[in-house]
């Protein structure tokens, strides 16, 4: 109970080993920054991409290098479904990364997988690991060891930190994510926030079936098992954790602790309902 197993379906995602058998789904995070800071990183050195300043132009990144966008032609479809597209003189550039100007890159230790979108205004700290079609909204800021797997959404004025979004996971509109895990096919309405420190000094603990566990971590925002949703302007108290197939409705407060798959929360005095 409680392990990775019972939240997520692994067998797509690109980094299942920051996952131990057996151990709580929450250890992952344990393992985050050793796991980024061991990667190999592929983003290519260039001028076109400058350290901590706003990128001039739109680049490509395609073949390990890095184009300058003009003179190419780029269809901005849909990310997460394959529908950016870059042309060079009619010849589509197969898998190409796009960094649009005024986008700023901290660090050299940033991976992009194939066909993502990076938008203006967005601010990337190093490190990061971003999957293939993913898509980094304007105003969004990842403050550092940010790992998002395939087609994720990283959003419109969203703030992330040490967290870890497995395929598909969205987090579209002015949210907040610290220390949190976000499942498959997981969406977060807009406004979402999850807290991830205690107003008191200590670990956050659960309670669980009336046992109380320390989780070990001063930090601990929310974990979301596979295709559970938020409600717009939902908040998560440190330390929540959702199962699978679970909604947190529009304007509600989710306690701390375990809430089992199917839960459905509602807004008054912390009810909650199986579904």
């Amino acid at each position: 109970m409680l392990t990775a197993a019972t939240f997520f379906d692994l067998s797509s995602f690109g980094h299942p080993q920051l996952f131990a058998d057996g151990a709580y789904v929450w250890t992952a995070l344990n393992h985050l920054k050793g796991y980024m800071n061991d990667f190999a990183y592929t983003l290519p050195d260039s001028p076109l991409l400058p350290q901590g300043a706003p990128l001039t132009a739109t680049v490509v990144l395609h073949g390990g290098r890095v184009l300058a966008a003009d003179g190419l032609q780029i269809h901005y479809g849909d990310t997460t479904r394959g529908g950016l597209i870059v042309r060079d003189s009619g010849e589509i550039l197969v898998g190409a990364t796009v960094i649009m100007g005024g986008a700023v890159l901290l660090g050299k230790e940033i991976d992009f997988g194939t066909g993502v979108l990076v938008e203006s205004g967005a601010m990337i700290r190093s490190p990061a690991i971003i999957g293939e079609m993913s898509e980094v909204r304007q105003g969004a800021y990842l403050r550092g060891y940010c790992l998002a797997g395939r087609r994720c959404i990283l959003g419109h004025a969203t703030e992330v930190k040490h967290s870890i979004f497995l395929d598909d996971a969205k987090a579209g509109h002015f949210a907040y994510l610290g220390d949190s895990i976000l499942g498959n096919g997981t969406n977060l309405g807009a406004g979402t926030k999850f807290a991830n420190l205690r107003f008191l000094p200590g670990n956050v603990t659960l309670r669980i079936d009336g046992e109380r566990i320390d989780t070990g971590r001063r930090k601990l925002g929310a974990i979301l098992g596979d295709h559970t949703q938020t409600g717009c302007n939902s908040v998560t108290n440190p330390g929540t954790i959702l199962g699978r197939n679970c909604v947190l409705m529009p304007n509600t407060t989710a306690p701390s602790g375990y809430h089992s798959e199917g839960t459905l929360i509602f807004p008054s005095a912390h009810r909650k309902s199986g579904r």
